[in-house]
């Protein structure tokens, strides 16, 4: 599984920067499985949420609450353009805050528009429909929401991961290593395009 992952040097990501954003209700291995993944290779990630700095964020494990974790950013204070790129966590609840919350489909936009890698699982996908960017792109997810991204207008497949330009997306917490690996290698690739721009399309 790993082997492909060896033709670019992992450190290539080291100094990386990925911004986490969720809120209460995020699947609590959703976040702590891909950010233990990516600082073991060297990137930095901060969690970021529509809550002050400090402030926690309740995770659960399934529907028992699990641990919570301290904010390391605010939202409202978060810049697109200081990171490489966006995991979104599933959850139920998680999600559908922030499907709520102009401030965090901005956020998610910002990283669409400037064409940097998001990685969004189980029902981590779902701000994309309200953000506009599941429109015309071949997805997965949590099975629940798969009928709310048909009607978005997105392909959806039942795989372990998709990966459709920059946008990574997964089903649940038992596909996070192949996520994690989708989501390297997309790291790994900025590190290439900035030493070799190649052909732009």
């Amino acid at each position: 599984m790993g082997d492909h992952l060896d033709q670019v040097s992992v450190e290539d990501v080291q100094g990386k920067r990925v911004a986490v954003l969720m809120t209460d209700g995020v699947e609590q291995v959703e976040y702590t499985g891909p950010r233990s993944f990516l600082e073991q290779n060297g990137v930095k990630v901060t969690l970021i949420a529509p809550k002050a700095a400090g402030e926690q964020v309740q995770g659960m494990n399934h529907d028992q609450q699990g641990d919570s974790f301290p904010v390391e950013l605010s939202l409202a204070q978060a810049n697109a353009a200081d990171f490489d790129a966006l995991v979104l966590p599933g959850g139920e609840e998680n999600p559908k805050k922030l499907r709520q919350d102009p401030q965090a489909l901005a956020f998610i936009k910002e990283f669409y528009e400037a064409d940097k890698p998001i990685a969004a699982i189980c029902h981590g996908p779902w701000p994309l429909i309200d953000a506009g960017i599941a429109v015309s792109k071949h997805m997965t997810s949590y099975p629940g929401i798969k009928d709310d991204l048909l009607n978005a207008g997105a392909e959806w497949t039942d795989d372990e991961v998709v990966v459709d330009g920059k946008l990574i997306t997964s089903r649940t917490p038992e596909d996070i290593p192949a996520f994690n690996d989708a989501l390297l290698k997309e790291l790994m690739v900025i590190q290439q395009a900035g030493a070799d721009p190649g052909p732009t399309s």
